[in-house]
């Protein structure tokens, strides 16, 4: 039972740490998961490890790049509202 609580402490101290990267660290760390979980030649234990590490750091990109999307979509909703309220005031500029 040792072995499982060590497991789950290394587990939440992984997915805390993942969770203080950037986007581009994580990014990076996710390639070198992938390329080492394609290469092969890991034990069984060790593959499900960077399985695990690579779904945490997956969430983070996927954080990373909702909120740069959230952001695009507050700056082009702002930039929508100035084009609507400043085409009224000036009469029809269609002529």
């Amino acid at each position: 039972m040792a072995k499982t609580d060590e497991k789950a402490t290394q587990a939440a101290g992984s997915a805390a740490e993942a969770s203080t990267l950037g986007y581009e660290q994580a990014r990076d760390e996710l390639v070198e998961v992938v390329r080492r979980l394609e290469a092969g030649g890991t034990t069984l234990e060790e593959s499900l490890a960077l399985w695990e590490r690579g779904e945490e750091l997956a969430k983070v990109c996927r954080r990373w790049l909702e909120g740069a999307r959230a952001r695009l979509d507050a700056a082009l909703a702002e930039s929508a509202e100035g084009d609507d309220t400043g085409a009224g005031e000036g009469g029809d500029d269609s002529r």
